[in-house]
């Protein structure tokens, strides 16, 4: 429903509010589907426009398409927090203390006790497990391609349950995150995982995203993918930093020259995106960081690709600078 009613904002606003379905009509005339597209394309690269798109949305936890379950932790004052989507509000269904690991700051290095700091993908319920972990458990992606570039190591941070036997003299876990089982449980009747994404905050003091950050954000998103689309190299690498990191390892200068190399070809490209989701990445360097999801359908002469797309980005300067891609 929300993708519906920004394809529709684009209509309207491309054409101006009150337009008649004479004018409708009357573009599609004159340049059939492709000239709709194509006024789409360009009102979805303008600030303006998502910050008209954005106005009655509820973004306090960022910009999502594909998302209904949210979940809020912090670390300082352990405490986990799921929010729903409903009727386009987040609404709080749990707000509960938890146990997390006894470092504060990032999760550095495999065994240091520390519950990461970032955004988190929940990529499998597991049951059956030992008695220590409650009756379940759901498992985050923790390492992500940022932290992985960042060269952070460990594995197995989970949300999961207290130990069945009622043991609980241990007030930290080894970096995840534990709540009462019987929480937990409600929360599996409540949830699909696959729905669900996890932020991690240090400190209980959670920033609300500024709706002008994320209108440039969307923007800058489109700017970059319409480079892209006409071989615009230059444009299109503007919007990488110098710290730039391939999942690969490839750094700026070789992924610009292989780029480069690329757009010479000038090949016609059909992209589309979709299920895009913004979420702020908290981090401790006190930047403006986002992690950028979304569904590519990507079609040229020589490559091919579906599937799913991450961006990690900094806005800075009023402008998306991409850190990391995958």
């Amino acid at each position: 429903m929300r993708v519906l009613r920004i394809l529709s904002l684009c209509l309207v606003m491309s054409l101006g509010v009150g337009a008649s379905d004479f004018e409708w009509v009357q573009l599609y005339k004159e340049g059939g589907a492709r000239a709709i597209e194509q006024k789409i394309d360009t009102m979805m690269q303008m600030p303006e426009f998502w910050s008209e798109a954005l106005k009655e949305q509820d973004t306090r936890f960022g910009y999502y398409e594909d998302l209904k379950y949210l979940f809020v932790a912090t670390k300082n004052t352990p405490t986990l927090k799921l929010y729903v989507l409903e009727n386009d509000k987040w609404n709080e269904k749990l707000n509960i203390n938890s146990l997390v690991g006894s470092k504060s700051g990032h999760k550095e290095k495999e065994g240091d006790l520390a519950t990461p700091i970032g955004v988190y993908t929940l990529n499998a319920r597991l049951t059956n497990l030992p008695p220590y972990y409650g009756p379940l458990a759901f498992a985050t992606n923790y390492p992500n391609l940022y932290d992985r570039l960042q060269k952070r190591t460990g594995y197995g941070i989970w949300i999961h349950g207290m130990p069945l036997d009622g043991n609980r003299e241990e007030q930290n876990t080894q970096g995840c995150i534990a709540i009462e089982n019987d929480k937990l449980s409600s929360v599996d009747k409540m949830i699909n995982y696959r729905e669900s994404l996890l932020i991690t905050y240090e400190n209980n003091k959670i920033p609300e995203i500024k709706k002008e950050d994320l209108s440039k954000i969307l923007a800058d998103f489109y700017v970059w993918k319409n480079a892209w689309k006409v071989s615009d190299a230059e444009k299109y690498l503007g919007f990488y930093s110098q710290e730039f990191k391939r999942f690969d390892g490839m750094n700026y200068e070789d992924f610009a020259q292989n780029k480069r190399r690329i757009f010479k070809k000038n090949e016609k490209k059909e992209i589309i995106f979709s299920k895009v989701n913004i979420a702020p990445y908290p981090n401790d360097v006190n930047k403006n960081l986002f992690r950028i999801s979304f569904f590519e359908d990507y079609k040229a002469p020589s490559y091919s690709f579906r599937g799913a797309k991450e961006l990690y980005v900094e806005l800075k300067d009023s402008k998306m600078q991409i850190l990391a891609e995958q």
